[in-house]
């Protein structure tokens, strides 16, 4: 485990180790969208890791699936992520702002504009959202004309200028767990005719256009994307082709120069090989589901560059110093991960406090 420890370089940056806080929502922001009074707390006790990825921020009002996450698109917007990034960035670590588009995961009383979801086709994904007044069918969303597409991508551009603005390091697009991007990808969530639907180019496309966007905005060594390959949550089923779509899209994305592809792996190794070999930056593995003593092993083999873990480092906020030592971790409670105050959110013991 000793190289997990050692300073990383990514693109411009030197990080500290090779550990990532992987993305994670929360839901403790302001109804508006700014950062919650904790956030900054929240993640500057994390950031003993080299990277902190944050949690999902729509990049319009449009993009907003959940209630009360971050957004990144408005002043206030930038100026409640600027404390947090300024924490992070004075103890040592770095952060990067996830941009995410909810799609067809909406609901609209849970948006600042109360419309419907908007995604590929106009097919529900049959689930549930909670919101204020409890839990309630997602409703039909709205197919995207080609104009609204061209916009969404724009607002995508926007919010990677405005993460820049508050101080980030650089955005990671979100591109998996069965949200707007990888709606795309899924025959079951995209019936489309045009340019953007039917064969694996045309579905890759938006992924494509938005990666390009953002590159061309902030540059492509700030520009990062996580992918869920095979995920099927909420309906999301990409069909036979779903692997080749992953290779081509995996090389497309490559030529475009991103300083990383985040995985977050869903079983299958071949594909996942061959993701790493056609990928030329950097690549970041998260394994769900990994044990604590495998935690080094996919850097030490050179499956990955650098190693993302989510609810490890949620209950642990000196989660490097713990696994220095190999000391105990804390638990994660998950009837605190969405909504609350501090419990379950900053109130996470250190060695020192126990």
């Amino acid at each position: 485990m000793n190289k997990v420890f050692e300073p990383a370089q990514l693109g411009r940056y030197t990080l500290g180790n090779h550990l990532v806080m992987a993305p994670m929502t929360r839901s403790r922001a302001q109804f508006d969208g700014t950062p919650g009074e904790l956030s900054t707390e929240y993640y500057a006790q994390r950031a003993s890791v080299g990277l902190i990825i944050t949690e999902g921020a729509q990049p319009s009002d449009d993009g907003q699936g959940y209630l009360a996450t971050p957004g990144i698109y408005t002043d206030a917007h930038i100026q409640g992520w600027k404390k947090t990034i300024d924490a992070v960035h004075a103890k040592g670590s770095h952060i990067f702002i996830q941009l995410m588009h909810a799609g067809r995961m909406s609901h609209p009383d849970n948006t600042p504009h109360h419309r419907l979801g908007v995604a590929p086709s106009a097919i529900a994904p049959v689930t549930g959202m909670f919101t204020a007044t409890g839990m309630q069918d997602i409703p039909t969303p709205k197919a995207l004309t080609i104009e609204e597409i061209k916009q969404t991508i724009q607002d995508f551009r926007h919010a990677a200028k405005s993460a820049i603005r508050a101080g980030a390091d650089g955005v990671e697009i979100h591109g998996a767990n069965a949200y707007l991007i990888q709606q795309f990808f899924a025959p079951s969530a995209n019936t489309r005719t045009d340019e953007y639907g039917g064969s694996i180019e045309n579905r890759a496309r938006f992924a494509i256009e938005v990666a390009t966007a953002i590159a061309e905005e902030i540059g492509a060594d700030r520009t990062g994307i996580r992918l869920s390959p095979g995920t099927t949550l909420w309906g999301i089923d990409e069909g036979e082709e779903g692997p080749d779509l992953y290779r081509y899209l995996v090389k497309e994305l490559n030529k475009l120069g991103l300083i990383y592809v985040h995985v977050m792996h869903q079983g299958n190794e071949e594909l996942l090989a061959d993701i790493r070999h056609l990928w030329k930056q950097k690549f970041i593995l998260n394994r769900p589901d990994q044990l604590r003593e495998k935690i080094g092993t996919d850097l030490e083999s050179g499956l990955a560059d650098l190693e993302a873990y989510g609810q490890m480092i949620l209950a642990n906020p000196d989660f490097v110093e713990r696994l220095k030592i190999n000391a105990p971790m804390n638990e994660a409670d998950r009837l605190t991960f969405f909504g609350g105050t501090e419990k379950g959110y900053i109130d996470y013991p250190t060695l020192a406090q126990t």
